[in-house]
Order: structure tokens, then sequence, then C-alpha cells
């Protein structure tokens, strides 16, 4: 079984904002049999936490100097270009 891509879910606060993207995520990925693990943090943190991430998903502006994807993104939110925005997570992991 392949190891499970990682995806760093960061927002302003990391309460319920990041909650509600990672596991939309989560479903989406594993709905399409693709093995995923998402772990929540404030904006500020991403630096420090990309150690070992395959990408990050943000709903507000990061460090674009990380070493690996950035996708930031309201869509898991408002529902408008969320497919989109699934399809763009999947070729970022090179899937």
């Amino acid at each position: 079984m392949a190891q499970p891509k990682r995806i760093l879910v960061a927002c302003g606060t990391a309460i319920a904002t990041s909650t509600v993207v990672a596991r939309a995520i989560e479903e989406a990925l594993q709905a399409r049999g693709i093995p995923v693990t998402t772990r929540q943090c404030k904006a500020t943190e991403v630096a420090s936490l990309v150690q070992g991430m395959d990408l990050v998903v943000t709903t507000t502006p990061v460090p674009s100097n990380l070493g690996l994807p950035v996708i930031q993104t309201l869509a898991f939110l408002t529902g408008i270009g969320r497919e989109a925005v699934i399809e763009q997570i999947i070729k970022a992991l090179n899937l």
C-alpha cells in the first residue's frame, strides 16, 4: 500500500476553518482512493511545520518559499471551484 501523502492545512487560527478544509480534502481524496493525512496549523506556523509534508493548502497567505507546492483557496468554504481545486491538489501531489 502506498505511503499516504501528507498535507499541511493552514488558516488564520487553526480552529474551525482548517478543520473544515482538512476534512473536505481527506474525504475528497479518499473517495478517489488516494491515501492522505492532514495536519492543521495557523498560517504563522507553516514555515516551522512544513518539514516532511508533500503540500500546503491554505485559506490565507503564507510564505511562498517553502520548497513545496502551496495552494491558497477558499473553495472548500465557498464550494465555488471545489472540484478544480481537488484536481489541483492531486496534480500537486504528482498522482
